[in-house]
């Protein structure tokens, strides 16, 4: 197949997903890349993978800052319209370019891109990672949210423009979403909320893990728990730091927390929290995959707790290296650990999550055990060519309709 491919990805999960895919596509098929310059192009580059990399000029209109800050939701809006113009000059040369099928995956701007309504003679397949959710969910309280003063709260109710560019916002993904020829999740946990938000009937492809990078390296252990993940609230790393003060002071181990992206806001507030409860914290950004698997080996246990994760590449990671997962038992992660055999699921609730680190931490042979099984669940279900061959197959059934 000739395969067009389109993203305006940062650096994260989303762009190391489609790094592997192009990866293991590019050993059969022919692939163009078509992204914009606000992309990450250094993170997974792609460009040593392809036949064509066309990166797309496109300058964001910069926010002002006060006291002209309330005009920003105008410029957003001005941006969404320049992006949608942009994409069409693209739809078209793709739609001349003799491509079997359009790859597409998310837009930083649009969420689901416009390209999809534009193409008109390439079948399109959307990947959609996760709705849009500070459209759809309500976003977690922190403190560092400044309450409003009396004169922004009577702004807010006469000022148009923020109601404004959600509306055209949210009106542009669904839209979008809607024109895809065939739309694709992770999970079915992001299945079923596809359904709800957008009425759209999307299909599973598991993604996968990298088991040659991430893999036990047979390294001493540390006294430390692990967790990965950009330090934005929907991670929710303060319900990690809340429970892990659950546990007696002498019980207590380090938490370490890996993350690409960093919100200052976020981290100052994670290390306070840590700080006011006795938690020994460290952060660490920008780290290379080889440190991160260097750390998934000597952690005791992974911890990942975020919000309704539509799936989480993270527990898969760590059991690729060995190490147990104890996550939540909602989301996508349900479909990732199996309870009992690789991790532990559990319900939010801080008590029961100190009591599962401190399970696991006082029995090492237990530990071992979930890790091994881990390794081996990884090993059969979760691997880049199986991932990579469903998303063939759905290729192919899109041809052929």
């Amino acid at each position: 197949m000739r395969i067009a491919s389109y993203h305006n990805l940062p650096s994260g999960g989303a762009k190391r997903s489609l790094y592997e895919e192009t990866r293991g596509l590019a050993t059969r098929h022919t692939i163009d890349v078509f992204t914009l310059s606000t992309a990450d192009q250094e993170f997974a580059d792609l460009r040593p993978l392809v036949a064509d990399h066309k990166v797309i000029d496109f300058r964001p209109l910069g926010m002002l800052k006060s006291p002209f800050g309330r005009l920003n939701p105008g410029i957003r809006m001005a941006n969404l319209l320049r992006i949608d113009n942009l994409n069409r000059e693209i739809a078209s040369i793709i739609d001349s370019g003799g491509y079997d099928v359009l790859y597409v995956n998310p837009c930083q701007f649009e969420n689901c891109p416009s390209i999809l309504r534009y193409v008109k003679k390439v079948p399109t397949v959307f990947f959609c990672h996760e709705p849009l959710r500070l459209l759809y969910e309500e976003m977690p309280f922190r403190p560092y949210d400044q309450p409003e003063s009396t004169r922004r709260r009577l702004l807010n109710k006469v000022d148009p423009l923020p109601k404004l560019f959600r509306r055209r916002l949210q009106k542009i993904d669904q839209r979008n979403m809607s024109s895809a020829d065939l739309v694709l999740v992770n999970s079915l946990f992001t299945k079923e909320a596809v359904q709800r938000i957008y009425q759209v009937h999307a299909r599973v492809n598991y993604k996968g893990v990298d088991t040659e990078l991430f893999r036990p390296r047979g390294t001493d252990k540390d006294q430390m728990i692990l967790s990965v993940g950009s330090l934005t609230p929907l991670k929710a790393f303060d319900f990690i730091i809340l429970a892990l003060a659950r546990i007696p002071k002498n019980e207590r181990l380090k938490l370490v927390i890996a993350s690409n992206f960093q919100n200052p806001p976020e981290r100052e507030y994670l290390g306070h929290l840590a700080e006011v409860n006795e938690v020994e914290l460290e952060l660490l950004g920008n780290i290379s995959d080889q440190r991160l698997v260097e750390l998934f080996n000597r952690a005791l246990i992974t911890v990942y707790t975020p919000i309704r994760e539509p799936l989480g590449l993270v527990p898969l990671e760590s059991l690729a290296c060995g190490t147990p997962v104890i996550t939540m038992n909602e989301g996508g992660t349900r479909e990732t650990v199996i309870h009992g055999k690789t991790g532990l699921l559990i319900d939010r609730d801080l008590d029961q999550f100190a009591a599962a680190v401190r399970e696991l931490i006082g029995n090492p042979s237990m530990a071992a055990s979930l890790g091994r099984a881990g390794r081996e669940d990884v090993e059969s279900r979760w691997t880049w060519k199986r991932s990579v061959m469903g998303l063939e197959g759905h290729f192919s059934s899109v041809l052929r309709s």
